[in-house]
């Protein structure tokens, strides 16, 4: 594998890039959490890996850094703070310094002061110096922090053919920088950090070691063929055939994959593919590194913007569409920055211009990130503040395109080589991917690309790519830019397009077959032209088709070919001089119909006024050469010998002379008759083939009838077709509206509403949540996805997680209380969630917010408490009293009662207090006038002193006297009567 050079230091005499100086470089990107993930991943280092290492961390600047000090006391490495100039040198560990962006540069660290941000990004800034410095010896580690720092940074060392790791969430405090670099894809290892340094030694020590896929002497066919198993399992796995990309390109991609894996043997890596697929879809992954952003060299979308745009715009009607086409479009953001610059340009313009894009790419998770339109903060390196605030809707921790700006794209996946173009395309901007296809590939889609452009349309290439040999189809308008415009081409002189529809490879065929499939390549034709004209003769010719069309031209040819007045043409009858085309003619007809070789001795032909006797050769060629279906015609110069003839004749006698003369003429003679005879029967045969062409002509114009009336049928079903489409067509849009507004009140209620909701999957991972839900659980956009039992809670309650899986198992709703850690109450209830068709697909978890009803539980549990004990005290005071008493309520009851009256009565105390209903063993309430004074009391609230009366109690023979009092309760029974029973001797009145 070729290794990626470094860029010379002139000022250090031209540093060598020998084996010494080219170690494998490690860059370690962590934020929040990091210091932990560090420990591990040192810990497990050993004292010498052939390797250097520099930490980037989200440090707070002004403030000193003991991250050295706290790095040294795990590992034996010596670890240091990185100073500016500082060499780098293997088996040592730098870390950043606080307040500075840090660069790699000729092996020497650069540090700078960090420019203000709103989010700063050390370690993007790292790693895309790290890439451009160290190439295929560079590594990206992103360890534990939050945002998405490093996951621009880590695509610019993938590109460079080096190792990205990223660490695993089970193992990260944070897991936000990890989770945005492993969404990109170009993460090669999710592994602890325990586990990392082990991967790094093995893996570069597999690259440092002799390549098993290098080409040696009598090596190449070998590679080649195991090449093409490769491209085998590969087309059966994930459809699409590699082996028009560059070989070197796959090379390196394919050993990548094989250090990773620790396998060193072409056969044991492609037997390895086979026993798992999923090493054919991560290598398919390999393939396809998307090495894209947003801007990417924002000159060319200037000059786009200023110099090409503008124009073209104003040349547009109004409503006219302006369509552009962008292959190879990865997960968007070429697309999107198109779109942008578009929208820009016309809101300079008066008018309404539409404006649509289609990006594609082989890729269909990258097109569906690209349809998703969600982009991590750290964009806003490349995107400007306005465009921001424009174009994007700010999320936490991510920008998401707007719907102005998604619903101008299309994605689809499409495969630039087997898949048919977007025709009448304005704008084609194809950048950063022909510099993956081999050349072959690349002929074949350039004039795909100026088939599918407008006239005039714009072609904007990569700063990297060309047009190659194909400039007379493009013309440049910033050979800087590589931004190309479409050239009107004679029709004569256009490249035949060969429409995408599956290609077969050809590498690495037997020659017998490669050689006749490749013969239908232009960049082919001249070698095997060449190796043909020197197989057979030396003098010079020409290789035509059938039908006499130039293909290739050996010699100069300039005494028997030239170029007729009128239209240009490639045909060589229309190009031979006097005396060529009727012998040329019927040789070609003659080959073609005989198949052998003909042959047409001693013609004349007139050449810039000269006259040059030739032998004309037609060949038609085998499959054996390579050009089935091709003839090689070759002029073959002959001596003239009528000079000396003439001298000798001017010696001899005047008979001599006459002779030759006579001869001379009956050769012209001759040759007149053999030519006349050529052109007849040329004529006789051209009458057949115009009779057969008449009768073909005369049978498909039958069949075009036959086929008009049945488009004719066709159109009417078309028609009726399109009616119904039309109705239904209304009814969807009828159907989106109620849909659309249905959403709305849907988003409206769970925002609104008071109830915090979170919906699972059957997984336990989050599905969505209301914003109250934050206030319970710490939910934020990116967790969506996550499992629930990873997100902090702010519940005291640990049941949560089994309650969900007990009713996920039992389909059982369950309700119970919970408090959070700031004391506050909500009644949590878990339901299954069922879908129309009576599905369970999740739970639905709401937490009712109780608060206030706990609370007044508590204040009417305290009231209860202190009512309990003020009658425990009112009852204490009423036994204290000798005389017997008893207060009545308004229908007669007893409320309470001392001990002395239930001695009156003969009743039990105890049975009192344990409320049970009292029953009077005798009926001492029948007193007349008792009955009539506690009437008057209750109406009127008059107390009453009864006459003394001999009750029927334990007390026979007692005189008691009755006194009652009127005691003020409420407006539905405002008295109560509290009795007292005394005897009559007391002359005591009522208390």
């Amino acid at each position: 594998m070729p290794k990626k050079k470094s860029i010379k230091n002139t000022d250090n005499n031209n540093r060598d890039d020998s084996a010494e100086n080219s170690f494998p470089v490690v860059g370690l990107g962590a934020s929040a959490g990091g210091l932990e993930a560090l420990k591990s991943f040192f810990s497990k280092l050993p004292e010498k890996s052939g390797m250097a290492f520099i930490v980037v961390m989200h440090l707070k600047p002004g403030q000193p850094s003991m991250m050295p000090d706290l790095i040294q006391k795990i590992t034996k490495t010596p670890v240091t703070a990185a100073e500016d100039g500082q060499t780098v040198e293997p088996d040592h560990i730098y870390v950043i310094p606080p307040g500075k962006d840090i660069n790699v540069y000729n092996g020497c660290i650069q540090l700078m002061d960090q420019v203000k941000k709103p989010v700063p990004l050390p370690v993007d800034h790292f790693f895309r110096s790290l890439a451009m410095d160290r190439g295929n010896k560079a590594a990206g580690v992103i360890l534990s922090g939050t945002g998405s720092d490093g996951t621009l940074g880590i695509k610019e060392i993938k590109a460079c053919d080096g190792l990205v790791l990223a660490q695993s969430r089970e193992s990260a405090g944070y897991d936000g920088m990890p989770a945005s670099a492993a969404g990109t894809g170009v993460v090669d290892l999710v592994l602890p950090p325990e586990e990392m340094p082990n991967v790094l030694i093995q893996y570069f020590l597999h690259m440092g070691s002799k390549k098993a896929m290098e080409p040696g002497p009598g090596k190449e066919n070998k590679q080649q063929d195991w090449l093409n198993k490769i491209f085998a399992v590969l087309r059966t796995r994930v459809g699409h055939d590699f082996s028009y990309y560059k070989t070197s390109t796959i090379l390196r991609r394919i050993e990548r994959r094989m250090g990773l894996n620790h396998i060193s043997g072409y056969e044991t890596y492609l037997r390895f593919m086979r026993e798992n697929p999923a090493e054919v879809d991560a290598l398919f992954r390999e393939f396809l590194i998307g090495v894209t952003s947003f801007f990417r060299e924002p000159e060319s979308f200037e000059r786009l913007a200023k110099d090409i745009l503008p124009d073209f715009f104003n040349k547009f009607s109004n409503d006219e569409t302006f369509r552009v086409w962008i292959p190879g479009c990865s997960t968007g953001e070429e697309v999107y920055s198109l779109a942008m610059v578009l929208l820009e340009c016309l809101d300079r313009i008066s008018g309404h211009i539409g404006i649509q894009l289609f990006g594609t790419d082989i890729d269909n998770d990258a097109i569906e990130k690209a349809r998703q339109g969600v982009y991590p903060a750290s964009i806003s390196a490349h995107v400007s503040e306005d465009r921001l605030k424009r174009f994007f809707k700010e999320e936490e921790g991510s920008f998401r395109i707007k719907k102005e700006i998604r619903d101008c794209a299309v994605f689809s996946t499409q495969d630039i080589i087997k898949d048919p173009p977007f025709p009448r395309i304005h704008l084609l901007c194809c950048r950063n991917l022909l510099i993956y296809l081999d050349e072959k590939a690349q002929k074949k889609v350039l004039p795909v690309f100026h088939y599918t452009l407008n006239p005039g349309g714009i072609l904007m290439l990569g700063s990297s790519e060309t047009i190659g040999s194909f400039s007379n189809l493009f013309k440049p308008l910033n050979s800087k830019c590589k931004i190309f415009m479409r050239q009107e081409v004679p029709r004569a002189l256009r490249q035949i397009v060969d429409f995408p529809s599956g290609t077969p490879s050809v590498k690495g065929l037997p020659a017998h077959i490669s050689e006749v499939q490749a013969s239908d390549r232009y960049s082919d034709i001249g070698q095997l032209t060449r190796k043909a004209v020197m197989d057979q003769f030396a003098p010079t010719a020409v290789l035509v088709d059938g039908q006499g069309e130039l293909l290739h031209v050996h010699g100069r040819t300039g005494k028997y070919l030239e170029t007729p007045s009128g239209p240009p043409t490639n045909n060589i009858l229309d190009l031979c001089r006097e005396g060529l085309r009727i012998h040329l003619s019927s040789a070609l007809r003659e080959a073609k119909s005989s198949g052998t070789r003909q042959t047409r001795q001693r013609l004349t032909v007139k050449t810039n006024g000269d006259v040059e006797t030739i032998d004309l050769h037609v060949c038609p060629q085998s499959n054996s050469t390579g050009l089935a279906g091709r003839f090689l015609v070759a002029f073959e110069k002959v001596a003239d010998n009528a000079g000396t003839r003439e001298t000798e004749a001017q010696q001899g006698e005047e008979s001599h002379a006459d002779s030759a003369r006579v001869d001379e003429l009956e050769k012209e003679l001759r040759i007149t008759r053999e030519s006349h005879q050529a052109t007849i029967e040329e004529l006789e045969s051209s009458n057949e083939e115009l009779k057969s062409t008449n009768e073909e002509v005369q049978s498909a114009n039958e069949e075009l009838q036959s086929t008009n009336e049945e488009l004719e049928s066709s159109k009417e079903e078309l028609q009726s077709l399109n009616e119904e489409l039309q109705t239904v067509n209304s009814e969807l849009q009828s159907k989106v509206a109620e849909l659309s507004s249905a959403h709305d009140d849907m988003q409206n209620l769970l925002e609104n509403t008071e109830i915090a909701t979170i919906f699972v999957d059957k997984n336990m991972c989050v599905r969505r949540f209301t914003p109250q839900a934050t206030q319970i659980v710490n939910l934020i956009t990116s967790d969506i996805g996550r499992p629930l039992r990873h997100v902090v809670s702010n519940l005291e309650y640990e049941h949560m997680i089994g309650d969900l899986e007990e009713v996920h198992k039992k389909l059982i709703p369950k309700e119970t209380e919970v408090r959070t850690d700031l004391g506050k109450w909500y009644n949590m209830r878990i339901m299954p969630y069922r879908t129309t068709d009576n599905r369970i697909d999740g739970l639905v978890i709401t937490f009712s917010g109780i608060h206030e009803q706990i609370l007044q539980q508590q204040r009417l549990q305290q009231a209860k408490n202190e009512a309990e004990t003020t009658r425990e005290l009112l009852k204490l005071v009423f036994n204290m009293n000798p005389d017997p008493m008893a207060v009545l309520d308004h229908d007669g009851n007893i409320v309470i009662a001392n001990t002395g009256f239930f001695r009156l009565i003969g009743f039990a105390s105890e049975d009192a207090e344990q409320d049970k209903p009292i029953t009077f063993p005798t009926d001492i309430f029948t007193n007349a006038e008792l009955e009539k004074r506690l009437k008057n009391a209750y109406e009127n609230g008059i107390d009453f002193t009864t006459d003394p009366t001999e009750l029927k109690t334990g007390l026979d023979g007692t005189q008691i006297a009755i006194h009652g009092r009127c005691i003020e309760n409420s407006t539905d029974s405002p008295y109560r009567i509290l009795l007292r029973f005394m005897e009559s001797q007391s002359e005591e009145g009522p208390t």
